[in-house]
């Protein structure tokens, strides 16, 4: 496999061979087979929420955040799903991840999944493209190897849903066998389900059916056991691109831009400058000009 091929290639939205796509997924698997469920970071670091196959914008977010490997990159994940170009932007992002993996971080999101993926887009979306699931499988077997979190700075912990009652400790994280998929109870499902509470304290049952909310006394205990200064996670559409919560010890970040292609949101990244405190820029930014070589864009399946 060419992997410079594979990349220029890729930032043009065009799609791979099958064979390259399973050459690409075995190399990144090779490097993520000894990693940590907890990638350990360090700042500057560019900080990126969900994208979910809006590839058109994810070339704008780097436009606007710098190209990799010039800038750093942790993507707190949900990359395929709803968008038009869930196959490229996966791609693109692992090849990425190949060519430069000291710069560029992918953490797991609940889409990354193959129950979901069959329902949200990208299990068909394959098929289309391809004429069968082989591409899917590759990437879903991709899916397994990908860490729950990461800790920037010893002091940000960044994860894409949020806390579980069964972690109260980064140490009870490391015990996690994430190499299976997002099982529908326990820390691993909760640390990619659950969602911040403005108004309610401690554990409640979640909405959205897997997952808790929970409440700003629990991220306090969670940051004090821990020693954190912040929480930072993806998974929730934020309008302005972002949302800071808890007395600033949580923020979300977004950056699905008019998300399903008819939201109006705004996106963001989060930029931690290289700083003895917190140092954060949330740098927003609109969706990207329309690529009429990329064809129409449409609507994500229903709900």
């Amino acid at each position: 496999m060419d992997i410079e091929s594979c990349l220029e290639r890729c930032s043009r939205c065009e799609l791979l061979e099958e064979s390259e796509i399973a050459a690409l997924c075995y190399r990144y698997k090779e490097t993520l087979l000894d990693a940590p469920n907890m990638a350990q970071l360090a700042s500057p670091i560019t900080v990126v929420g969900d994208i979910h196959g809006q590839f058109q914008d994810l070339v704008e977010l780097f436009r606007v955040a710098g190209p990799c490997p010039s800038t750093n990159f942790l993507f707190l994940g949900d990359y395929v799903d709803r968008g038009s170009h869930s196959v490229e932007t996966m791609a693109f992002l692992v090849c990425l991840a190949v060519r430069f993996p000291a710069r560029i971080t992918l953490l797991r999101g609940n889409h990354e999944t193959r129950q979901i993926t069959q329902v949200y887009g990208f299990y068909a979306e394959c098929v289309k493209k391809y004429g069968d699931a082989t591409v899917w499988r590759e990437f879903t077997d991709l899916f397994d190897f990908f860490p729950l979190a990461a800790l920037v700075d010893n002091s940000i912990f960044c994860v894409h849903g949020g806390l579980s009652p069964s972690l109260l400790t980064l140490d009870q994280l490391k015990l996690i066998d994430r190499f299976r998929e997002i099982p529908s109870e326990g820390a691993m499902a909760d640390m990619v389900w659950s969602d911040p509470d403005p108004i309610r304290e401690g554990f409640n049952q979640s909405n959205r059916g897997a997952g808790f909310t929970f409440g700003a006394d629990v991220v306090e205990r969670f940051c004090d056991v821990n020693r954190l200064l912040h929480v930072l996670r993806a998974h929730q559409l934020c309008m302005e691109g972002y949302q800071v919560l808890f007395g600033a010890t949580l923020s979300t970040v977004w950056s699905a831009p008019n998300y399903c292609y008819r939201c109006g949101n705004l996106a963001s990244v989060l930029e931690i400058g290289a700083s003895s405190s917190v140092d954060f820029f949330f740098n927003v930014f609109g969706p990207a000009p329309p690529d009429a070589s990329l064809g129409p864009l449409k609507d994500p399946p229903p709900d």
